[in-house]
């Protein structure tokens, strides 16, 4: 009998036989990527700018030009100044911006035309006084004297030194369609975005084009997702000469080519908030950032975060992927003015937003 009580209480105290199990550790989530925070400060007509509705922005050093809707404003010394069609602007819808870095010059792309700012001093071109091959300018891109720009109905480049206009269509380029969309042009290359007929490439030492389309054609189901560009229209194009990669945004996605293969981004297999892309803007061969109807993304060539105002409730939202696709929340306090994002720039490791409902400057939290 006392032999059976000890082995019980031998038993009881786990010092024989079997241990009792451990209680088991809850599992560890781990942290997700450190990706770029942002605090968000909003700037609208109640502080200065002339229209909600921004278009495009581009940071001039300490000065951040606005494209708007009623006409183009410049942030400097924490005041706006605006520029209307009173002052020579071509039009008073601004929707593209490009700057010269040699000269200091701003040139902006309107509804009716391009106008140059340079000194304070407004010159403007139209079809009726220049060799510009349509009024409506979707996108500007400075390479060394040369001004090449998309437009409604074809490229065109101007040559500052010259002074002679250059046209590019159906006639003399592999473009199908005219209306060209965007336009991204260093000294060996120069990328043309055309609406409904994929990329043009144009490599500046040959003087010989070629054309970049969908495989699946114009269908938007993605048939080959990895084959070719993802779609045929082409909303923008950023081509980062010395990584020679071209990002290029669509209706329909996205698209990464490094000369040799194309990977493209879809929501459904990306951190993409939406498919329809307003602007993508290479930071190099593999970082993005992605302008979309639901938010501005960044890809940091593994991860992406999104900043937006939540589309549930408006309020201040930010979400990490990680690679293997998990979404974590990241507690923000802050947002871009609205969802819709139209364009991006940078500002050291700042950033400056163009929305439908204002003007974003995100500035970097360490």
């Amino acid at each position: 009998m006392k032999k059976l009580c000890m082995i019980a209480m031998l038993l009881a105290a786990g010092t024989l036989g079997c241990a009792a199990p451990a209680a088991s550790a809850a599992p560890q989530v781990p942290a997700p990527p450190q990706m770029p925070r942002f605090r968000f400060e909003n700037f609208t007509t109640a502080n200065g700018l002339p229209n909600n509705h921004v278009f495009a922005v581009l940071v001039d050093g300490d000065r951040i030009w606005a494209g708007t809707d009623n006409g183009l404003a410049v942030y400097e010394n924490h005041a706006w100044k605006v520029y209307t069609t009173t002052d020579g602007l071509a039009q008073r819808a601004v929707i593209s911006l490009a700057l010269d870095k040699r000269t200091g010059d701003v040139w902006a792309g309107t509804m009716g035309g391009l106008s140059r700012i340079s000194g304070g001093h407004i010159d403007s071109f139209t079809q009726l006084n220049s060799g510009l091959s349509n009024n409506v300018v979707y996108g500007i891109s400075i390479e060394g004297e040369n001004v090449w720009i998309a437009t409604a109905a074809g490229g065109c480049r101007l040559n500052l030194h010259t002074n002679q206009w250059s046209l590019y269509n159906e006639r003399n380029t592999p473009m199908g369609e005219i209306w060209s969309y965007a336009v991204s042009a260093t000294p060996t290359k120069v990328y043309y975005g055309i609406w409904g007929s994929g990329v043009l490439e144009y490599d500046q030492k040959n003087a010989k084009w070629d054309r970049y389309d969908d495989p699946d054609g114009e269908t938007e189901m993605v048939l080959y997702k990895d084959q070719g560009l993802i779609h045929e229209i082409v909303t923008s194009v950023s081509y980062i000469e010395k990584d020679n990669v071209l990002w290029a945004a669509t209706y329909f996605g996205d698209s990464h080519y490094d000369g040799r293969y194309w990977h493209n981004f879809l929501v459904k297999d990306s951190g993409l908030p939406s498919n329809f892309t307003n602007q993508v803007k290479g930071v190099d061969g593999k970082r993005a950032w992605f302008c979309t109807d639901k938010g501005v993304a960044y890809f940091d060539g593994v991860n992406w975060a999104v900043y937006r105002p939540s589309l549930k409730d408006g309020k201040p939202e930010m979400t990490v992927r990680d690679a293997s696709g998990v979404v974590t929340p990241v507690p923000v306090a802050t947002a871009p003015a609205h969802n819709y994002i139209l364009g991006i720039d940078f500002q050291g490791e700042d950033i400056w937003v163009a929305t439908a409902e204002g003007l974003s400057h995100g500035i970097h939290q360490p």
